[in-house]
């Protein structure tokens, strides 16, 4: 009689099941129900799960982490502050600085970097154990994120050109164009005000989404094999899983940085004063 193969996600990921090959149990693949979670207990209607509660533990690590580093800060810094002004210099000097410009830029340093160690740190819970889940393969925290840019983009654009002057850099208003202009203000109109934060959002979840998934499916394989002849297989499965999230490390640090790359290229759009 063949045995079922009836686990929740939770259970597929802490590897609470007793199902290999050769035991007359199927392969459960992981899917869309590796994403989905039981609410840990719910307020008023409200329910609060397991990647809400990494994405506060996450907040507040960075939170902590800053105000220890420059808290009392020293001549001559601690490990902890060298650390804190590394990261922090990286992205204003490598990211907004060479982007936007020093004295524009200067402003919206505090928000880029802000930005940078949320999504990191949002993205790095995928490898660290009893978490093990990306924060950002959930849609609505990179869409959060990206309409935050949108708007401070939006904003900045009417504030710096006015009415008239932001409608043409939305639209990519050039006249020299002669008769294709039409057509391409209408293009860029879309493309600006209603693709490119979706873009922004998605770009980011999908990689942690299927970044995430390929590492689950050779973690389960692995899991799965690990039975007589199956061993090899396992050892194989287990070896792609260690090169999987290894490629995770670096695929994580790269998302954060195009997040806001890509920010500060839309606020640099913003405050240029040609079109």
């Amino acid at each position: 009689m063949q045995k079922e193969l009836t686990v929740s996600a939770d259970q597929m990921l802490a590897f609470k099941t007793d199902c290999h090959i050769f035991d007359g149990c199927g392969f459960e693949a992981p899917g869309l129900h590796s994403f989905v979670f039981e609410p840990m207990f719910s307020v008023g209607g409200f329910d609060f799960n397991k990647p809400m509660l990494l994405a506060l533990v996450g907040t507040l690590a960075i939170v902590w982490f800053f105000w220890a580093a420059f808290s009392k800060p020293k001549l001559v810094p601690g490990k902890l502050q060298m650390v804190g002004e590394a990261g922090y210099d990286f992205i204003r000097r490598g990211v907004v600085y060479e982007t936007i410009g020093k004295k524009e830029g200067e402003k919206y340093v505090p928000m880029v970097v802000a930005l940078f160690f949320f999504v990191w740190v949002m993205n790095l819970w995928s490898i660290i154990p009893l978490a093990q889940f990306p924060v950002t393969s959930i849609f609505s925290i990179p869409l959060g994120l990206a309409l935050i840019v949108y708007i401070t983009w939006v904003g900045l654009t009417f504030k710096r050109h006015g009415f008239v002057g932001a409608f043409k850099n939305f639209t990519g208003y050039d006249k020299s164009l002669g008769g294709v202009l039409p057509l391409v203000m209408v293009i860029e109109f879309f493309s600006n005000l209603l693709i490119r934060p979706f873009t922004h959002a998605v770009r980011l979840f999908a990689n942690m989404f299927a970044g995430h998934m390929l590492v689950v499916l050779f973690t389960i394989a692995s899991w799965y094999m690990l039975n007589g002849i199956g061993i090899a297989y396992s050892a194989v499965s287990f070896l792609m899983t260690v090169v999987m999230i290894a490629f995770e490390l670096f695929i994580q640090v790269i998302q954060a940085y195009v997040f806001v790359l890509l920010t500060c290229t839309y606020i640099q759009g913003a405050l240029a004063e040609e079109h």
